[in-house]
């Protein structure tokens, strides 16, 4: 949930990453990893979780892997979850 949280609203949570210089990607993993304070393998393996239902999208730009957030899925699964409960 915090990843999609940071993911929404990028730019207050992260700083750009200096190769890009803004969030058009998304957010770099590495920047995810930092904030969390999470092990590396704990938050590789919750965003390919995120990637594999659709959560997010992967972009990989050189040796960086950016992530953002698919809205159009979040957005289904929140119909979808709403309208079973």
């Amino acid at each position: 949930m915090d990843i999609l949280k940071w993911l929404k609203q990028p730019e207050k949570e992260f700083p750009p990453h200096k190769e890009l210089g803004h969030f058009n990607f998304g957010v770099c993993g590495q920047f995810i990893y930092e904030k969390s304070g999470l092990s590396q393998s704990t938050i590789s393996n919750y965003l390919s979780q995120l990637q594999n239902v659709g959560l997010i999208t992967p972009t990989r730009i050189g040796k960086w892997t950016y992530f953002q957030r698919n809205e159009e899925n979040i957005n289904a699964y929140l119909k979808e979850i709403s309208r079973k409960l």
